[in-house]
């Protein structure tokens, strides 16, 4: 094991969380993630959620400590998702999650198929390569959101992915260190006239 994190903010402030050592695998720091969690306010009430590339699962137990109704945690290395289980064991909310061994890109298109659609998607892929926009575009594609929801998209700081994925338009990009969070909310009848 790597260590821990914690989690920063909601019903189990404080209370940590297993960390795997492994290759590719990069927990949202806990200064991003009270960032994010400080900019999504309110919409994570009742909200459900897909956290893509899950890793610990510390996005989705950060949601679903906020009070977000339940989360969907896909992540294809079965190591960290059994850390993640025993995360959400831990907390005792594993009734308010879904566990799915599968590549992000993969499930997008499996909980498409099954008519699943969500308030939030968190999407944390690696760094490298192209993957946070194939993964964006994925999401825009598959219609995964809700009318209102919104896709966050954690990439390198250094990542130019468009501002435009119909039917999705980024709404705001916020920079934190090397990392960089991205919200895509779906166009409005005047961002799609401009």
């Amino acid at each position: 094991m790597r260590g821990e994190i914690r989690i920063v903010g909601g019903a189990w402030r404080g209370r940590r969380l297993r960390v795997p050592s492994g290759p590719g695998l990069r927990p949202t720091s806990e200064f991003l993630r009270e960032a994010l969690f400080d900019i999504l306010g309110a919409r994570v009430l009742d909200a459900e959620l897909l956290d893509l590339y899950a890793g610990t699962g510390a996005l989705a137990l950060e949601a679903l400590s906020r009070g977000a109704a339940g989360a969907t945690l896909v992540e294809v290395n079965p190591a960290y998702l059994r850390v993640a289980r025993s995360n959400a064991a831990a907390l005792a909310c594993q009734g308010r999650c879904r566990f799915l061994r599968m590549e992000g890109l993969a499930a997008a298109a499996a909980l498409a198929r099954q008519g699943r659609r969500f308030h939030l998607i968190l999407a944390d892929p690696p760094y490298a390569g192209d993957l946070a926009e194939a993964t964006a575009r994925a999401v825009a594609r598959q219609g995964l959101l809700l009318p209102e929801g919104l896709l966050v998209l954690e990439v390198s700081s250094r990542a130019a992915l468009p501002e435009r994925l119909p039917p999705l338009v980024r709404a705001r990009r916020r920079r934190h260190g090397d990392s960089a969070l991205l919200f895509y909310a779906a166009e409005s009848p005047e961002t799609r006239s401009a």
